[in-house]
C-alpha cells in the first residue's frame, strides 16, 4: 500500500477529467435542443443590461433565478453529486443564490444604471457577454467539439460568470456585493476542481472572480 505522502491533491478527487467532461456531454444530449433556448436568454440577459429598464430588469432576474434553480437540481444534483459527494453541500446555495434575485426583484430596490460612464460598466457587461458567447467554446480547448459545451443556464461556470457581471452593474452597491457571493464561492471551487484535474483554462472561473470583485470596488460615477 502506498505511503499517504505520496498521493497528490488530485489524486483525492472522485473524479476524473475524462468523466467530468462526459458529464457536460451527456447533460447537453439529455436536454437537447435546450441549448439554443438558453443561448437566446443570456442573449436578452445581455441586452437588458446593455439598455436597462426597469421592466426588462424585472423580467431577466426571474429568468436567472430560475436557470440557478434548474443548474442546481439538473446538473450538480442529479449528474454532478452522484460521482462527487461533496457537491450536494453546494446545491442549497444555488437554491438560496436564486432566492435572492427573486427577493431583490419583489424589493424593488435593485436597478442597473443605463449611464456608459462608470468604470465598472464594461467589465460587467464584458462578464456576461463571455459567459453567453464565448464559454461555451471553452470546450474546444479540450479536444472533444461543442457536445460538451458549457451553456449559461445549464451549466454552472457560465451561469455563475453571467451572475458576477449582473453583480457588478446593479446598484445600490449592497445588492451588489450580495449576489457576488455564491457565484465566486462556485467559481473558486470549479476553479480549484479544473486546476486539480488539469483541465485547460482552468483559470478562467478565478480570472472572472477577479475581475467582478475589482470593478464591483470601482466608484459608479467615475469614468
Amino acid at each position: 500500500m502506498s505511503e499517504w505522502w505520496t498521493y497528490r491533491p488530485g489524486d483525492l478527487l472522485m473524479v476524473s477529467l475524462r468523466v467530468y467532461e462526459r458529464l457536460f456531454v451527456l447533460h447537453n444530449q439529455a436536454l437537447w435542443p435546450a441549448q439554443w433556448l438558453a443561448l437566446a436568454l443570456g442573449a436578452g440577459l445581455l441586452l437588458a443590461l446593455w439598455h436597462p429598464a426597469a421592466g426588462r430588469l424585472r423580467l431577466a432576474l426571474p429568468v436567472l433565478a430560475v436557470a440557478w434553480v434548474f443548474v442546481g437540481w439538473a446538473f450538480l444534483w442529479q449528474r454532478y453529486a452522484p460521482v462527487n459527494w461533496g457537491i450536494r453541500y453546494l446545491v442549497p446555495l444555488f437554491a438560496l443564490q436564486a432566492l435572492l434575485l427573486l427577493v431583490m426583484v419583489m424589493g424593488r430596490g435593485a436597478r442597473v444604471p443605463a449611464s456608459r460612464r462608470g468604470a465598472s460598466r464594461w467589465p460587467g457587461l464584458g462578464l456576461v457577454a463571455y459567459a453567453v458567447f464565448v464559454h461555451p467554446l471553452t470546450a474546444l480547448l479540450r479536444g472533444h467539439g461543442l457536445a460538451g459545451a458549457e451553456v449559461i443556464g445549464l451549466a454552472p461556470d457560465p451561469l455563475a460568470i453571467a451572475t458576477l457581471g449582473l453583480a457588478v452593474l446593479v446598484q445600490p452597491a449592497r445588492h451588489g456585493w450580495v449576489l457576488l457571493v455564491i457565484p465566486s464561492l462556485w467559481c473558486l471551487t470549479s476553479a480549484a476542481t479544473l486546476q486539480l484535474l488539469g483541465a485547460p483554462g482552468a483559470w478562467l472561473p478565478l480570472a472572472a472572480v477577479v475581475i467582478a470583485v475589482v470593478a464591483r470596488c470601482l466608484p459608479p460615477g467615475r469614468a
